[in-house]
């Protein structure tokens, strides 16, 4: 008895155990999702603030909006492109690992952009500009770089993949369009078909003995006695009648 209600305990203990370890991956998940969709909504209203200052101000605001527009768009089209890539080549891994260094430059740029855009200083951030269009385009097109490099790969493996599948359905067509040849069927049939009793392979290919001659006054055989018939497998053989 009492080792019934310590295996009914280890068994309760063990499902309320996994029923908060479930419960925690829940909510862990459900957190992640929260932030990643905070994080989104987030980046999309800064998107749009910075196109509308790109758009809408000009001078030294509207260039800062500008680059960093150019950067975060360039950064987040290379991201989305190696990451979606490596899941059918895993060859941009290595690619991965650089984009990983490369935005490590991007986000200081960024954040020093994004300090830029509240200094008051509006002459020493204009002579600050040239070197900061020089750092935004040498990592943008770093990031096009692998971008591009990565989309003509994935593009060149579809293109041989075609091109050998285009190969194989002109064989196969090829093959379809030859009627002369005979069919699968047609060369089955006569290995189905039976063969006349008289091309029948003969049992014994040994030489059989030659009749006996006849006497010279036999009767023909039509005229002779019928031989019995042999009985069916399931007939009874005839009892010899007793005599007495």
């Amino acid at each position: 008895m009492e080792a019934a209600l310590i295996i009914v305990a280890l068994m309760l203990f063990a499902f309320l155990g996994l029923g908060v370890y479930l419960t925690t991956k829940v909510v862990k998940a459900a957190a992640r999702g929260v932030d990643r969709t905070i994080t989104q909504a987030r980046r999309t209203v800064e998107d749009t603030t910075l196109r509308a200052r790109s758009f809408g101000q000009v001078g030294v605001a509207g260039a800062l909006a500008q680059l960093r527009l150019d950067l975060r768009s360039s950064m987040r089209a290379t991201q989305q492109a190696l990451y979606e890539g490596v899941q059918t080549d895993a060859s941009l891994r290595e690619s991965i690992g650089l984009f990983e260094r490369l935005s490590g430059h991007g986000h200081e740029l960024d954040d020093e952009l994004k300090r830029l855009e509240a200094e008051p200083d509006r002459k020493r951030t204009a002579d600050s500009l040239p070197d900061l269009r020089e750092r935004t385009a040498r990592i943008t097109q770093a990031a096009d770089s692998l971008r591009w490099a990565a989309r003509d790969r994935a593009r060149r493996f579809a293109d041989d993949d075609l091109s050998t599948l285009s190969a194989q359905i002109d064989i196969e067509s090829g093959a379809l369009r030859d009627w002369s040849r005979p069919s699968v069927d047609d060369l089955a049939s006569p290995l189905t078909t039976p063969r006349p009793a008289s091309q029948a392979p003969q049992a014994s290919q040994a030489p059989q003995a030659s009749p006996a001659p006849r006497a010279p006054h036999a009767p023909p055989a039509a005229l002779s006695q019928p031989a019995p018939a042999s009985p069916y497998p399931w007939q009874k053989s005839s009892r010899p009648e007793t005599t007495t």
